[in-house]
C-alpha cells in the first residue's frame, strides 16, 4: 500500500509541529480557556523542575552522609587492625 502524504514527506512533520504550537498558544492565551494564575505551562514547568532538583539534592545529601559514614568505619577498621 503506498504511503499517503498531506503536503509532502518532509512538510507533514513540520506542519504537525506548527499546528501543535499554534494550538498550545491559543489554548494558553484565549480568554475562554480561563486558566487560573499559576497553572500555565510557563509557570508549571519551572515549578516541577525545582521540585525535581530539590528531591535530587536531598537524595544526594543522604548518599554523601552514607559515604562519609562508610569511609569513617573503614578508617576505624584500619586503625584497629594496626
Amino acid at each position: 500500500m503506498p504511503r499517503v502524504y498531506l503536503l509532502s514527506r518532509t512538510l507533514d512533520p513540520l506542519f504537525g509541529v506548527f499546528s501543535g504550537l499554534l494550538a498550545y498558544h491559543l489554548s494558553e492565551s484565549h480568554p475562554r480557556s480561563n486558566i487560573p494564575p499559576g497553572h500555565t505551562l510557563r509557570e508549571l514547568v519551572p515549578w516541577q523542575f525545582n521540585r525535581w532538583r530539590a528531591a535530587r539534592h536531598a537524595g544526594s545529601e543522604g548518599e554523601e552522609e552514607m559515604f562519609e559514614r562508610t569511609l569513617r568505619e573503614l578508617q576505624e577498621d584500619k586503625v584497629v587492625a594496626k
